[in-house]
């Protein structure tokens, strides 16, 4: 059965001792006899030097072969080191906002002028700072992060809500699985003690808007958790998501889906986050009026 190049592997290199030996099958074939030593060096000197070739060229293609399983690994072991993952979320408020202006062009780009592109930029003003944090960014340290970087968020969070419908933080992720992980933690007492509202979880996987409709108009909710998609359809064709109330957005950057992306480098739900929930015109205002801090965890 012939061979596809399919089947080969990745780092497949070519055996120079079979490319070799077909060489020299070529030249025996041309009726040069092998026995004959006029006009030639002696056999065993002429055999000696094709050896060491051939061991010389071995031994450096089996270097480089080496070298390109080892870059190979190395790349694999940088894209999921949680290390550098998470890097990118300890800067600085300023490198923070040309971060998302990077993908916010990427939105818009194709229908916005540089000029308007610049209207819609996030303010490193908005943008909270959160360098201090030098642990992981995991859901096992979120609790610890919002008590010690976000102090403020915790004391919202802990206080009874007012109106129906009208959380201090939302909570952005990419998936309707990590909502329901996100949901979990976020109602730990120590961040909601006893008077805190309610956790929303907001997906469209099992759930209707209009069922999160209701639910949102008939519940005071201290924090929401939901994907870009159903929060957007809330906020932009409902009246059902308050932000009177909202002080911080949670942007789920670090976590990354199993083709290692987050949630900004899928075209999706980056284009539903900066259309309909940082990009709808009552908290885009309320980013630049300096009412909400964007928060990269």
């Amino acid at each position: 059965m012939a061979t596809r190049g399919d089947d080969l592997e990745d780092d497949f290199i070519v055996d120079d001792i079979v490319a070799l030996s077909e060489d020299e099958e070529e030249e025996t074939s041309e009726g040069h006899d092998p026995m004959s030593t006029h006009g030639e060096e002696p056999e065993s000197s002429a055999a000696q030097e094709t050896s060491a070739k051939i061991e010389k060229k071995r031994k450096r293609r089996e270097q480089e072969r080496l070298k390109f399983k080892e870059r190979k690994k190395r790349k694999l072991a940088e894209a999921h080191d949680p290390v550098l993952e998470s890097s990118i979320t300890e800067q600085p408020p300023q490198a923070l906002a040309d971060y998302l202006a990077t993908f916010q062009s990427k939105t818009f780009s194709s229908t916005m002028s540089a000029l308007e592109l610049e209207d819609l930029r996030i303010p490193a003003d908005s943008i909270a700072d959160t360098s201090i944090w030098t642990g992981p960014r995991t859901l096992d340290s979120l609790v610890d992060f919002i008590i010690k970087v976000l102090p403020n968020l915790h004391l919202r969070l802990s206080q009874r809500s007012k109106t129906t419908g009208a959380p201090t933080l939302l909570f952005v992720a990419g998936a309707a699985l990590r909502v329901v992980d996100v949901t979990r933690v976020l109602k730990d007492q120590k961040l909601r003690g006893e008077k805190g509202g309610e956790v929303a979880k907001l997906f469209a996987k099992h759930f209707k808007l209009a069922e999160h409709v209701t639910y949102l108009r008939r519940t005071k909710v201290g924090s929401a958790v939901g994907t870009p998609g159903r929060i957007g359809k809330l906020l932009c064709e409902t009246d059902a998501l308050a932000v009177n109330a909202l002080s911080h957005i949670i942007l789920d950057v670090s976590f990354r889906d199993a083709k290692n992306r987050n949630i900004l480098d899928i075209p999706e739900t980056r284009d539903e986050i900066f259309k309909t929930v940082i990009g709808a015109p009552k908290v885009l205002q309320a980013i630049k009026e300096g009412k909400i801090q964007v928060v990269l965890f």
